[in-house]
């Protein structure tokens, strides 16, 4: 990543060539090596860090005039704090690659004339100038230290750079994601949400498993845009091939999952079941209970009244410890019903998004990305008057 973005970005260039440590974690830019006085006027190493927006896979541009530092407060000479800084105490996650670079506070100055820097040279020069300027009258030294800062291995899933989490400053909430290799069972309208939000969640692996074909009625409720040459494909085709330019680590088998299908679950540490067949669901809550794979199942369940849709929407957690007694309970229907509103292939992609939402959200909630209030294991949310009830594991005590 070093050498792409330095011979796309001319502003990164000069950095480099004028003799800044520079470096990138990521969405940041790292420039370490800045020298800065204490209150005591003891000499210190410093970090700037700077996010980078990515406007594509080589370019870069920045998303506001600020800085964050790595180090304490930088004081004068005559032992008082620069002045201008403004910002103040601040925590920034980097990867593991840049331990060395603990961000204590962010800087907020910009130019008076502009508002804006121009681009990084001008920006780093800027906060150099008012943080290293009093250790670079003192002591011998200088930020244009040539050195070559190894470059940070990018293990990111995403083959674009995920600029949101760096602008939400959540990287330390994804990394949560990082050893998941989550599988979803069925493809079809809500599976096909699910499939695309957890294709932007930082997972490691996805493996996603439907036997079936696509068809038009498949492209009315899921995501993404129809292309001719998709229909009569398997739906593990045409979803594989969708996001094989936005992400590695999934896979789409067009194969059928019951209790014999062990080898293809091994190494899951979270499954997804979205199947509109109760029958089928026997054999795969088997094979995830028997493996002690935790899991969401996501169910509709619709009918027409007073000539216009209602019903309910479900996602339901087994935990690996009590699977069984949720099962017990009878939550999902794991028979086939005959006159299944749904199974008539009504068009209802926004309820398919949100049933995938309920399920997705809950599984991010228990990786401790999202709040979690009460710890709910069923979830159904009422069409008819927009509600989402729960049962609770506290309900059972």
């Amino acid at each position: 990543m070093f050498q792409r973005l330095v011979s796309h970005n001319d502003d990164l260039r000069r950095l480099v060539e004028k003799g800044f440590a520079v470096g990138f974690d990521g969405p940041h830019l790292v420039v370490r090596d800045i020298p800065y006085l204490d209150e005591c006027g003891q000499l210190h190493m410093g970090a700037f860090v700077a996010k980078l927006e990515f406007v594509d896979n080589d370019h870069v541009t920045q998303t506001d005039h600020q800085v964050f530092f790595a180090g304490s407060t930088p004081h004068n000479i005559d032992g008082t704090p620069v002045a201008n800084l403004a910002g103040g105490p601040y925590n920034l996650t980097l990867s593991d690659a840049s331990s060395d670079v603990v961000v204590e506070r962010s800087f907020s100055n910009k130019p008076l004339s502009t508002g804006a820097f121009p681009d990084f040279f001008d920006k780093i020069e800027s906060y150099v100038a008012l943080v290293s300027g009093p250790a670079m009258a003192r002591y011998p030294v200088a930020p244009y230290t040539f050195r070559k800062v190894d470059e940070v291995a990018d293990a990111s899933v995403f083959k674009f750079q995920d600029t949101l989490t760096s602008r939400a400053e959540i990287a330390g909430l994804s990394a949560k994601f990082k050893d998941d290799v989550v599988a979803i069972v069925g493809l079809g309208g809500t599976g096909a949400y699910v499939l695309d939000f957890m294709a932007k969640t930082p997972v490691r692996e996805i493996r996603a498993f439907d036997l079936d074909r696509f068809h038009v009625h498949n492209a009315f409720r899921s995501p993404g845009r129809l292309q001719d040459d998709e229909l009569g494909k398997a739906k593990a085709d045409v979803y594989g091939a969708r996001y094989e330019n936005f992400r590695t680590g999934i896979s789409a088998t067009a194969k059928l999952i019951d209790a014999t299908s062990g080898e293809d679950l091994d190494g899951v540490t979270f499954a997804f079941v979205c199947v509109d067949s109760g029958a089928s669901r026997v054999g795969i809550f088997e094979l995830l209970i028997s493996k002690g794979i935790p899991f969401i199942d996501v169910g509709m369940g619709l009918n027409v009244k007073k000539g216009m849709l209602n019903g309910m929407l479900r996602a339901t957690y087994y935990s690996e410890e009590h699977a069984q007694e949720v099962s017990n309970k009878g939550l999902a229907a794991l028979v086939d019903t005959p006159d299944d509103v749904y199974k008539a292939n009504i068009q209802i992609s926004e309820l398919n998004a949100l049933n995938a939402c309920l399920a997705v959200v809950k599984f991010k909630q228990l990786r401790g990305f999202y709040c979690s209030d009460e710890p709910l294991y069923h979830l159904l949310f009422g069409i008819g008057d927009l509600k989402v009830a729960g049962a609770s594991e506290r309900d059972e005590d």
